[in-house]
């Protein structure tokens, strides 16, 4: 049984040595959330596709403001269950430690998305399927069966892991230094890629799962090895709280956004908004509505009912399962044990944003010119970090960021470097450079 004591713990990844529980204003959990809000991955994610393409005259979500929502949700959510969570353990001499529950769940939240590549979640598939069944093939028998499935199932959850935990070039140790809690509480699926099955998610590369048993050990996670000694923990709780704030944002987001870029119509997403709610509090919400004229408005107003909703059944759902989820068996998301009327509205979510959103002509757009994007720059620097000692290679490695190793002494080391570079990349500058390097955009004379 995992427990909260040993589950909040401000010991930075790096400065173990130098941990000392902090007495002051600002908590470490708090400068986890300020250290990211100043970083420069965070502020490349404002020119990285969420869903729809980057915004021309109407503004659409990209992975930035939906970061910062995901973390506004985030911290509603911890708020609910940390309110009862100090009532059922007032008597607990660490019961103030539930207090941060708020600061290292909005961290959390801003950086799940930090290790996506351009191009939104095709720019994932682009570059595990480069290595499955594209020319990145011929790897396979060069690599490790561990390396290759990393690969081959590439998962932006995990790079945003080694994002904040890897020493880059001329970096401290630890990475970013961020707290032991809030780094757990990012990884959703806290297994290695061997581990990843169909579904090709996993946490933590073979580079990382050492980092990440370091701090799993140190705060009581349950370790539930597979039969080949494949790394594998039972989730840190958190997780299940930064997951439900993620999973609404960007079910209810994208159809507000849908709605804007006129994919949707109103009365689509009214009805569907709608159905999360019992026929007393519609009427309530039409009289609302009705003294509004501006569609946006109307739905800006739906949007907010569904969301808060959505967030106390969620903290509901999280405390009712406590036991469960603090002894490893909790199964699901919470958003699978919310009540009856509401899991059949974000369902119904679900089912409308598959059916006339993921699958919009200018998603799909976005989609295949990414997937040509990334594979083509994918081809070009492995080729030149394989065979540096080539002239075209030269002047490419040239362009590459000295942060990135890719001098590393594996070829596995190499690749990495080369993922690392890509998945760093903004849409604008991946564009840019797959431009240049194909002569279509030659510097002015």
């Amino acid at each position: 049984m995992m427990n909260w004591d040993k589950l909040i713990n401000d010991k930075r990844l790096g400065l173990e040595d130098y941990h000392n529980s902090r007495q002051g204003s600002r908590s470490d959990f708090q400068r986890d959330f300020d250290r990211l809000v100043f970083s420069s991955p965070f502020r490349r994610l404002q020119n990285k596709t969420q869903v729809f393409p980057l915004p021309g005259s109407i503004f659409v979500h990209n992975r930035l403001t939906h970061s910062m929502e995901v973390a506004s949700v985030g911290r509603s959510l911890a708020n609910e269950i940390s309110t009862v969570l100090k009532t059922k353990y007032a008597s607990e001499p660490w019961v103030e430690k539930l207090d941060a529950l708020d600061e290292i769940v909005g961290a959390a939240c801003l950086a799940h998305d930090l290790g996506n590549p351009p191009f939104g979640h095709s720019g994932e598939k682009a570059i595990s399927t480069f290595f499955s069944e594209g020319p990145g093939s011929v790897l396979n028998p060069m690599l490790t069966e561990r390396q290759w499935t990393d690969l081959i199932n590439f998962e932006g959850n995990a790079n945003s892991f080694r994002l904040l935990t890897h020493q880059f070039n001329g970096r401290r140790p630890g990475g970013f230094a961020m707290t032991y809690s809030m780094l757990a509480s990012i990884v959703k699926y806290p297994y290695e890629s061997r581990m990843a099955g169909g579904k090709s998610k996993f946490g933590f590369f073979e580079s990382e799962v050492e980092t990440f048993q370091r701090i799993a050990d140190e705060l009581g996670m349950i370790p539930k090895y597979g039969k080949n000694g494949e790394v594998r923990y039972a989730r840190h709780p958190l997780v299940y709280i930064v997951e439900a704030a993620d999973d609404i944002c960007y079910q209810v987001m994208d159809i507000e956004d849908a709605h804007k870029l006129r994919v949707l119509l109103t009365h689509e997403v009214i009805d569907t908004f709608m159905s999360f709610f019992p026929e007393e509090r519609r009427q309530k919400m039409h009289k609302t509505m009705d003294k509004v004229d501006d569609p946006n408005e109307k739905i800006a107003y739906l949007r907010s009912c569904v969301i808060d909703t959505l967030v106390k059944e969620c903290a509901k759902a999280f405390v009712e399962n406590e036991d469960k989820i603090l002894s490893g068996t909790f199964e699901g998301s919470l958003l699978d044990h919310i009540s009856r009327l509401e899991k059949e509205g974000y369902q119904r979510c679900s089912a409308l944003a598959w059916a006339k959103i993921y699958r919009a002509s200018d998603v799909v757009d976005i989609e295949l010119a990414g997937n040509r994007i990334i594979s083509f720059l994918m081809e070009k620097l492995i080729h030149a970090v394989r065979f540096p000692e080539l002239n075209y290679s030269s002047l490419l490695l040239s362009k590459v960021p000295k942060q990135y190793d890719i001098s590393a002494p594996t070829l596995y080391g190499k690749i990495q470097a080369v993922l690392d570079h890509i998945s760093g990349m903004t849409d604008v500058y991946a564009l840019d450079l797959y431009r240049k390097l194909c002569g279509m955009s030659l510097p002015a004379v």
